[in-house]
């Protein structure tokens, strides 16, 4: 994904009924977002190759989320045809990067790359990043 470009206006939520799962966070508590996110791939079969990749992509986008974002974000799990969605939201402004040169600000460019999809959406209520990874093999 080209963080310089005007954010995709997809979105996906879980589907009705789906048991989902959710973790309200701020920036001291990255920690528990990689368990949670490592727990949640594991609990949901993901393989175990899969596993590091993953919580490497959800950690950068709640890092992003709490640090360019807003103080406190969300992050919500579910299943749909055995791959695991994860949404990330927070309640700040879209703030559009890197720029050419930059040596930070590529987290949602790596979650890109670790997700077979991601969707961005963004407006008034804050940002949302939703990203899918297969599940079980």
């Amino acid at each position: 994904m080209n963080e310089d470009v005007e954010p995709q206006s997809g979105y996906t939520s879980p589907p009705p009924g789906a048991p989902v799962k959710r973790l309200g966070f701020r920036l001291p508590d990255l920690p528990e977002v990689r368990q949670f996110a490592e727990d949640e791939a594991r609990e949901a079969g993901m393989p175990e190759e899969a596993v590091g990749d993953f919580v490497i992509a959800v950690n950068e986008v709640a890092t992003n989320a709490v640090t360019h974002g807003a103080d406190r974000a969300v992050l919500r799990t579910w299943l749909v045809n055995g791959d695991m969605i994860v949404e990330v939201h927070d309640e700040g402004a879209w703030k559009p990067g890197p720029r050419p040169g930059a040596v930070g600000g590529m987290g949602l460019w790596v979650a890109r790359l670790l997700s077979s999809d991601l969707t961005l959406r963004v407006g008034a209520g804050g940002s949302t990043v939703i990203m899918r990874f297969p599940g079980k093999e």
